[in-house]
């Protein structure tokens, strides 16, 4: 299949907005104003939640789409719009009363982890949560938590039938947590992906909810679709995003009299990537199509899928890498927009899904 340029998949009055308050918001640490506004306008953090909860209701690949377009329009909006949509998306498994009650906030803004470095300890009809966890991007603008907790009873932790710890993810308020100022990484600055803790806080069973096929409770294909690929494809087009838009600089920062030089170089990258992204979009079509019609997708097709990500991932790193040294000290200057999409893509590499070995 064919892979078009990022550009042609956002408005450029949306594309400006953003980029021109990218700098500001570095200063600012977290999203700036304009950039909020434009994500809950778009109704960007509601990609993956059903339309009678408000939500847009988008394909997995309308979602990809949008996510490749908005990271190489600004890093940080696009992770936090990744990172956020996809915490929403536990809307198809929560308890539905719950899912209301949430989800008719205004401005609903999730954030979260996937550590499993709480505790949940039973108690008479629901838990008592205790723990903190790192790296929850947009957690200064988010009104709802959610992260993993083990369950205790008694004290110890509660074994399943193989013996392996219980553990169960929950959602939690804005007034049951504190967000930790931790987050002072060189690159996605404007994510505000501080740590967040919780102490001794008692809540329903509502509040736990389990992701899995099994336990889906709104029936769209989306919520069948395994969680692990939906986290890697939708990281990885961050990357990619990202790559292009490092691309697109450097054809600019480099017309200079030897401009046919580096051009060869920047065409040879963009090839490259493109058909990295052809083989990436054609896995993720074949996989979400499987999903549609049997609300289920076959080991191999999912791994496929897991591959195709996992090579995007490394190939737009490598291109940035290739390409950043021909780009002179311009490229060093933290002014500089080319400076930070380098800082933003070394900094999102670092994800743990992504695998460099």
């Amino acid at each position: 299949m064919n892979v078009e340029h990022p550009s042609l998949w956002l408005k450029k009055e949306i594309v400006d907005a953003i980029r021109s308050t990218a700098r500001e918001a570095e200063a600012l640490r977290h999203l700036h104003p304009v950039q909020r506004e434009l994500v809950h306008r778009e109704g960007w953090l509601k990609m993956l939640v059903p339309k009678n909860f408000g939500g847009l209701e988008l394909t997995l690949l309308e979602v990809l789409q949008i996510e490749e377009a908005l990271a190489w329009t600004d890093g940080s909006t696009a992770w936090v719009v990744t990172l956020c949509a996809g915490a929403a998306w536990f809307g198809g498994f929560l308890h539905q009363e719950l899912a209301k009650e949430i989800f008719s906030i205004d401005l609903a803004f999730f954030a979260g982890s996937g550590a499993s470095t709480g505790t949940a300890e039973i108690i008479p009809n629901g838990y008592l949560l205790n723990g903190s966890w790192k790296y929850a991007s947009g957690s200064l603008h988010a009104n709802v938590f959610t992260a993993n907790f083990i369950i205790h009873e008694n004290g110890k932790p509660k074994l399943q039938s193989n013996g392996v710890p219980l553990i169960r993810p929950f959602v939690m308020k804005k007034e049951e947590v504190t967000v930790l100022n931790t987050w002072n990484s060189m690159g996605m600055v404007a994510t505000a992906s501080h740590s967040f803790e919780i102490k001794n806080v008692a809540v329903g069973t509502e509040r736990a909810f389990d992701i899995n096929a099994a336990a889906v409770v709104i029936d769209k294909p989306i919520y069948y679709y395994p969680f692990l690929q939906l986290a890697e494809t939708t990281l990885s087009v961050n990357l990619s995003g990202l790559a292009i838009r490092f691309i697109d600089l450097f054809e600019e920062t480099v017309a200079r009299p030897t401009q046919h030089l580096y051009q060869g170089l920047a065409q040879r990258a963009r090839k490259k990537l493109d058909n990295r992204r052809k083989e990436f979009y054609r896995r993720v079509e074949l996989s979400w199509k499987s999903c549609i019609q049997k609300k289920k997708t076959p080991k191999a097709t999912l791994q496929k899928v897991s591959e195709a990500s996992q090579a995007l991932a490394k190939q737009s790193l490598l291109i940035v890498d290739q390409l950043y040294p021909h780009c002179g000290l311009s490229a060093a200057d933290q002014n500089r927009e080319i400076n930070r999409v380098w800082r933003n893509i070394h900094t999102a590499s670092q994800h743990s899904l992504f695998k460099w070995r």
